[in-house]
C-alpha cells in the first residue's frame, strides 16, 4: 500500500508530520519525534528573540489542550548555530522550518534558515487580521529563499479564501489550516480562579475539539482556491481522521494536541495503521485518496423519520432523553410520534447501539 505524497516538489513517505508546538521545541524532541516514523518534521515556531513563557502552560483535557504558550523560548541564534545543524547530521525526512511573524522578522530569520529548511511554514497568529499585511509579508519572504512556504491561517481570519488567494498571489505556495481557538480560557470553580495563561488569563485551544472547524475551513478553501497547496492540521487523533483530512482536500496532515493527550506514540501507530485504514475504506493508496471526489451534502427540506431496529434497541432511554422536539417515548419498546417528529436526525446521532436509522 503506497503511502507516499508529494507536493510542491517535497516527497513525503507518509502524509503524517506533527504540528508546530512543544513537541518540537529543540533538536532532541525533532529526532525523537522523527524516529515514530512521520514523513515529514516541523519545527516550533521560531522568532528572532526568545518567548517569555508563563508556567505552568498547558492542560488537557478528553478532547483539548489549553496552552500559554507563544513561539519558541528558544532565540533564533540558538537554532541556527546549535539546534538545526544537529538535525541536519541526522535527520533523514523533509524539516518544514515554522517562523514568525513580521515581514522585518522574515528579513532576518528567512536567509540564515533557508540553508536548513525543505520549506517554511509561517506563522501569522499575531500579525492581525489584516491581509495585505500578509500579503507584504509574503512578498518579503519569497525574496530571500526559493524554497516552498505556507503561510497558517488562524480561524480569526473572517476569509480564508480570500488569505489563500493572497498568499499565491504575492508567491507563496500554500497555506497551513488550521492554527487553534482562541483566546479561551479555563476556571477551576473550587479556587475561583483562572487556572492557567497570560496576564488575561487567556489560552489557546486545540485538539479534536476543532476538528470540524478545520475541515469545514480546507473544504472551503480547496474549492474555490483548487491550486493552493494546504496542509491540514487541527484534531487529527486517528487514522480516520487523517484520511478525512485528506479527502476534504489536504496534501499532508498535521498532529500535535493528540499526542500531547495520548502519547507520542501515537505518531508511529498512525503511520503502522494506515495501510489496514486504507483497504478497510476501499482506497488503494493516498494519492487514491486524495484524487477522489467527496460527495457534497444533499440539501433537504422535507424530514424523514428515524426508525427503531426494536432488536438493537437495549431501551437506555437516551433518545427520549434528548429528543427537541419531545417526539420519543419509552415505554415497553421506543415510540416515535411523527406528528411531532422534525426529522432533525439527533437521536440517530447520538444512539449508543445505533438502533435508530432512517433520519441521516
Amino acid at each position: 500500500m503506497k503511502l507516499e505524497t508529494t507536493f510542491n516538489g517535497i516527497k513525503l513517505s507518509n502524509p503524517l508530520m506533527p504540528a508546530s508546538g512543544p513537541l518540537v521545541g529543540d533538536d532532541e524532541k525533532i529526532l525523537a519525534i522523527a524516529d515514530y516514523g512521520v514523513g515529514a518534521m516541523v519545527t516550533k515556531t521560531i522568532s528572532i528573540q526568545g518567548a517569555k513563557v508563563v508556567r505552568p502552560c498547558i492542560v488537557g483535557d478528553k478532547n483539548s489542550i489549553m496552552n500559554a504558550e507563544l513561539w519558541s523560548e528558544y532565540p533564533a541564534d540558538t537554532w541556527i548555530q546549535k539546534f538545526l545543524p544537529r538535525c541536519m547530521q541526522s535527520l533523514k525526512v523533509p524539516l518544514f522550518i515554522s517562523v514568525g511573524y513580521t515581514k522585518e522578522d522574515m528579513a532576518y530569520l528567512i536567509p540564515k534558515l533557508d540553508p536548513f529548511a525543505a520549506a517554511f511554514e509561517v506563522s501569522t497568529h499575531y500579525v492581525g487580521k489584516d491581509l495585505e499585511a500578509i500579503g507584504e509579508t509574503v512578498r518579503e519572504i519569497r525574496k530571500y529563499t526559493q524554497k516552498p512556504f505556507f503561510m497558517k491561517v488562524s480561524p480569526h481570519i473572517p476569509d480564508p479564501v480570500e488569505f489563500a488567494r493572497v498568499v499565491l498571489r504575492n508567491g507563496g505556495n500554500g497555506v497551513v489550516a488550521i492554527n487553534s481557538l482562541g483566546p479561551t480560557m479555563k476556571v477551576d470553580l473550587k479556587s475561583r480562579k483562572v487556572t492557567v495563561g497570560n496576564t488575561e488569563g487567556e489560552v489557546w485551544t486545540s485538539g479534536p475539539v476543532i476538528k470540524p472547524m478545520a475541515l469545514a475551513i480546507i473544504r472551503k478553501i480547496k474549492l474555490a482556491v483548487p491550486e493552493c497547496t494546504v496542509i491540514g492540521v487541527g484534531g487529527i487523533q486517528c487514522v480516520e481522521d487523517i484520511l478525512e483530512f485528506l479527502l476534504v482536500g489536504a496534501d499532508s496532515v498535521q498532529m500535535l494536541s493528540a499526542a500531547m493527550l495520548k502519547g507520542k506514540d501515537l505518531y508511529e501507530k498512525l503511520v503502522n495503521e494506515l495501510p489496514a485504514a486504507l483497504d478497510k475504506y476501499g482506497f488503494k493508496s493516498i494519492e487514491d485518496v486524495m484524487q477522489s471526489r467527496i460527495t457534497a451534502h444533499q440539501v433537504r427540506y422535507e424530514p424523514r423519520f428515524p426508525v427503531v431496529d426494536h432488536e438493537k434497541c437495549t431501551r437506555c432511554g437516551l433518545c427520549e432523553k434528548i429528543c427537541p422536539y419531545f417526539a420519543i417515548q419509552k415505554s415497553e419498546k421506543i415510540i416515535i410520534d411523527i406528528k411531532h417528529c422534525f426529522g432533525c436526525g439527533l437521536c440517530q446521532s447520538k444512539c449508543p447501539v445505533h438502533a435508530i436509522q432512517g433520519a441521516l
